[in-house]
């Protein structure tokens, strides 16, 4: 798959790159080799999942540069858009599913 087109009765479509759709469904624990469903039960879990990848994520950077910086090495070069700023409008997605009560599915 070259694209992730994650899809919603609720919602316009969201088009990521292989690499990123494929990070967020491993996030959720979602298989990203097939098609797949996150159902309105399922997202407040999935949200948190994403939020915790965050938390974890920054802190591993703001680690790796202060390592860099204690060895007087310049700091890692990070991506410059982070997984905080690539899943926004995926947890927007998922939040505005769950409230209309409708699933979020791919690869279909």
């Amino acid at each position: 798959m070259s694209v992730y087109r994650f899809k919603s009765r609720e919602t316009g479509d969201l088009v990521m790159l292989s690499q990123h759709g494929k990070r967020m469904l491993e996030i959720l624990g979602k298989d990203p080799q097939g098609p797949g469903i996150v159902l309105p039960e399922q997202m407040p879990a999935a949200i948190d999942a994403i939020r915790a990848a965050i938390q974890a994520d920054e802190a591993l950077q703001k680690r790796l540069k202060e390592e860099a910086e204690a060895r007087g090495d310049l700091p890692p070069d990070f991506d410059h858009v982070s997984l905080r700023m690539r899943s926004a409008p995926f947890i927007e997605m998922l939040q505005r599913c769950q409230k209309a009560g409708v699933e979020m599915v791919w690869g279909v």
